[in-house]
């Protein structure tokens, strides 16, 4: 009797041998990539946040630099610094336009940083009503969000030789006024929500 030759394959126990490897690949694969987009999403909130921080440091620095003269105002204060706020007068610059004073308030209220601008204006009288809708949070232009998930903001002013700082948390200080006599400094730490250490910002006020 003749023999039927063996015909190649793969039995069944090599089969279940191979479908458990690539298993194995496969879970150890998925993990792998499941690490590296989460690590990617955290980076780039990361980079949203700081990209964030850093508008605000320089949209800050833009107002503090056309921080509004004292002498212009009438010895009326220009800035106002808070545990949570800041308020300013600016002066406006257009071309071909007179210049014009305006009030920028910052405000951090349930971990959210806003900047609100009015109008501007070159009558003092108007201004001091604009200066006291800011600080009782009645200016009826909308806020713009800057920067949320804010643990805390500290402000360091620079004012009669010495630093002056208010912060946030459960320790309330009294406001600080200042009236702008010379080109000072403000200095703005800004903590975000799960982060013991905050970005910080030194500028120097009324430099243009």
């Amino acid at each position: 009797m003749r023999t039927l030759p063996r015909r190649a394959g793969f039995t069944l126990v090599e089969l279940l041998v191979a479908i458990s490897i690539l298993a194995i690949v496969a879970v150890l694969g998925w993990r792998g990539l499941d690490g590296i987009i989460r690590s990617r999403q955290a980076l780039t909130a990361q980079m949203e946040q700081t990209r964030g921080m850093q508008l605000t440091f320089a949209q800050m620095q833009s107002d503090g630099e056309h921080l509004a003269d004292a002498v212009l105002l009438r010895n009326r204060a220009n800035l106002l610094a808070q545990n949570d706020r800041l308020t300013l007068v600016r002066t406006v610059l257009a071309e071909n336009e007179p210049s014009r004073l305006q009030v920028v308030s910052y405000r951090v209220k349930d971990g959210v940083l806003t900047r609100r601008e009015s109008n501007g204006t070159r009558e003092l009288t108007e201004l001091d009503a604009l200066w006291q809708a800011a600080l009782g949070d009645a200016e009826p232009a909308p806020a713009v969000t800057l920067q949320t998930a804010v643990a805390g903001i500290t402000l360091r002013l620079w004012q009669n030789g010495g630093w002056q700082s208010t912060s946030t948390g459960a320790q309330q200080t009294a406001p600080v006024p200042l009236v702008n006599t010379g080109p000072t400094s403000l200095e703005v730490t800004l903590v975000l929500a799960g982060q013991q250490t905050g970005m910080v910002k030194s500028f120097l006020l009324g430099g243009l």
